[in-house]
């Protein structure tokens, strides 16, 4: 009862449509979970807006995307050695006596539903002059149903990325180097900024109660500007600054900031 009832409100399904486990099956090897049928999962991603004559003259590139992934699983399952199809003998169970519960007969300590939407929003666009925008939407959930100790555990989560990048050939520079003619780069310098933040909230609650209560999640925000030039066809220069806060929803954990910067070579043999 359980199992179908779980499923039944965290995928908005009737009750009453949900399959039920088929307790009179004799053979171990039998799926208990038969008569569910699992959601499709899709990958979608549209570029036709390019070709639109009002906008193919600005962009060369416009994509919208979007994706789901989902799972509904469990570790094992077992045959119940208490269990019995006399009618009499199961409610003479000790299980029956002491909290009313009818011994199944299979025993599924657990079940774990799992969702993504990535990207739940996706737009990705490119100008003529080089210069390109990206935003994506994710969003995911992590359900897992104890029926050991009967509590729900449950993730939730919520990211917003926008990235942009600009790519110049030629570009003249506002100070002197050593060793370059008039300041100015002959091969591409790419700028990119990459902005995140992520929201991720993890809550218990039991069976047996009507509240939840926090175990854990934060707030995580990321910065990452970095400057890419080809110096020639064997050597790649990148100069990155990236930048990571997180700040958590419970006391017992503390705000954290790590920071990256540098210079990268890249040398091809």
């Amino acid at each position: 009862v359980l199992i179908p009832a779980f499923i039944a409100a965290y995928t908005g399904q009737d009750p009453k449509k949900v399959s039920l486990i088929n307790n009179s099956n004799n053979n171990i090897k039998s799926n208990p979970f038969a008569g569910m049928i699992p959601k499709p999962n899709w990958n979608i991603q549209f570029s036709g807006l390019s070709k639109v004559p009002a906008l193919a003259e600005y962009f060369s590139n416009i994509t919208l995307s979007n994706g789901y992934n989902g799972s509904l699983s469990m570790n094992s399952f077992t045959s119940s050695l208490n269990f019995t199809n006399d009618p009499f003998a199961r409610m003479n169970t000790p299980e029956f006596k002491v909290s009313g519960n009818y011994v199944p007969y299979f025993l599924v300590p657990n079940i774990t539903i799992s969702e993504r939407m990535e990207p739940l929003i996706g737009f990705n666009m490119t100008t003529k002059t080089q210069w390109s925008l990206r935003f994506e939407y994710k969003k995911s959930r992590t359900l897992a149903l104890s029926l050991i100790d009967y509590q729900l555990s449950e993730n939730n989560s919520k990211e917003w990325i926008f990235g942009t990048s600009y790519r110049k050939k030629g570009l003249r520079l506002p100070f002197v180097i050593p060793g370059l003619n008039n300041n100015k780069l002959n091969n591409d310098l790419t700028f990119r900024l990459d902005v995140g933040m992520r929201d991720v909230y993890n809550s218990n609650s039991r069976l047996d109660q009507t509240n939840a209560y926090g175990t854990g999640g934060q707030k995580e925000l990321t910065l990452q500007p970095s400057i890419d030039y080809v110096l020639n066809t064997k050597i790649n220069l990148k100069f990155f600054f990236d930048q990571r806060r997180a700040t958590p929803y419970i006391s017992s954990s503390p705000p954290i900031i790590n920071t990256r910067a540098g210079v990268n070579i890249r040398i091809a043999l």
